[in-house]
């Protein structure tokens, strides 16, 4: 029974302080989401202690993640519909066929890659963008909090989905805060920035006060809604 009341605790705290952090950024603007999260980070290693929880730290991380994600799904999905589109999570289509109704199971077999013997496999994506009446794929986003978390897999996956006549339309996206700064200079590249600008179709950095040198590949997260009919029209 205790432990049933702390897992309750913790879950109302943690959905108190993302919705805390959520209206902050709605108030101040997506751009200050990097300066936003670090502040409420103080509150949650000094909180989330009484959970039980061993390293603050290390579980402050995939919150971190899981929060970005959603915040960028909040903040693009009413442009998408907007051009006639629709967005799902990624971890929705891992569903069994028979759990997705038609429409997504559909969007479902349009995304995954053909290994031979080996099987059909999605590739990683958090969010999948997909024309509702056609019923496919058109666009996967990853979102992370720096390059290295995952740039050279999404570059992976978009190999692999260009190598198909089936998958190559697929538009390969990646959104991050690049919090490391790997993406603020074009030349000389770094490793990440090289791979952006040269397998992924376009990645939208979420940035404040701090510049980057934008390119036809790499923008600000602002220039996503002004490149949706151009990148999926």
């Amino acid at each position: 029974m205790r432990d049933k009341k702390i897992s309750q605790a913790k879950k109302e705290f943690l959905e108190n302080l993302k919705r805390e952090i959520k209206d902050e950024i709605s108030k101040r603007g997506i751009g200050y989401i990097s300066e936003i999260l670090e502040k409420h980070r103080t509150r949650y290693l000094r909180e989330i202690r009484q959970f039980n929880i061993k390293d603050p730290e290390q579980s402050w991380k995939p919150f971190k993640g899981k929060i970005l994600e959603e915040i960028i799904m909040d903040y693009i999905k009413h442009r998408v519909k907007e051009n006639g589109l629709e967005i799902v999570k990624g971890s929705v289509l891992e569903k069994e066929d028979r759990k997705l109704n038609s429409c997504l199971a559909n969007v479902k077999r349009s995304l995954v890659v053909d290994y031979g013997e080996f099987g059909m496999h999605l590739p990683d994506a958090d969010l999948v963008i997909y024309d509702p009446k056609e019923c496919h794929a058109i666009a996967i986003i990853s979102s992370k909090v720096t390059l290295r978390e995952r740039i050279a897999q999404t570059g992976y996956w978009s190999l692999k989905l260009k190598s198909s006549p089936i998958t190559n339309k697929i538009r390969i996206l990646f959104v991050t805060l690049d919090e490391d700064g790997d993406l603020k200079q074009k030349i000389p590249a770094k490793k990440g920035r090289a791979i952006a600008e040269v397998d992924i179709d376009g990645t939208y950095v979420v940035i404040g006060k701090d510049g980057i040198e934008e390119s036809d590949k790499v923008k600000r997260i602002e220039k996503f809604i002004n490149d949706l009919k151009k990148l999926f029209g």
